[in-house]
């Protein structure tokens, strides 16, 4: 059995050690995590799911970024533990999120990635949206929570001030 909940403090150093252990070394020198800096997450909408045994298996954060000043979601990291990995942990952990993320009235979501993994959640690339370098324009992609939420939203990703 599953269970998925909002991460909490303590869950803290058990995500950071997950995402450590999926992603490459140096991942928070990527751009995203310059728009990360000094900003908290949104905290409804870190979530973790634990098996059995209370361990984590996968998680996700969300940040609040602009996009031309609109408001904007930046979703990531997300990762699933490799030995969870192959039972649909990723998709249901995007599913779900994205489903809270609407229900607490976000419209648009972006993240950095790839296409060919992110288009089965409703992800495409935007054409008008800049991320700070080094990204790669063909990894940013972004999807509406909201019909019609990315029309005539263009510009530069930039950190959302308090």
């Amino acid at each position: 059995m599953l269970e998925l909940s909002i991460e909490t403090k303590e869950d803290w150093w058990e995500v950071e050690a997950l995402f450590d252990h999926c992603f490459a070394p140096g991942r928070e020198a990527l751009s995203s995590y310059r728009l990360r800096d000094d900003v908290p997450p949104i905290a409804e909408l870190c979530l973790v799911v634990r098996d059995d045994f209370n361990v984590i298996g996968g998680a996700v954060r969300f940040w609040p970024v602009t996009v031309g000043g609109k408001d904007t979601l930046l979703l990531g990291p997300i990762a699933v533990h490799p030995t969870r990995q192959g039972e649909g942990l990723g998709g249901f952990l995007m599913r779900e999120s994205l489903r809270h993320a609407t229900d607490l009235g976000w419209t648009r979501v972006m993240l950095v990635g790839d296409a060919s993994y992110y288009n089965r959640f409703g992800f495409t690339k935007l054409e008008e949206v800049i991320m700070p370098p080094p990204t790669n324009p063909d990894r940013v992609l972004g999807k509406e929570l909201e019909k019609g939420a990315w029309e005539n939203v263009k510009g530069t990703v930039e950190k959302k001030n308090s």
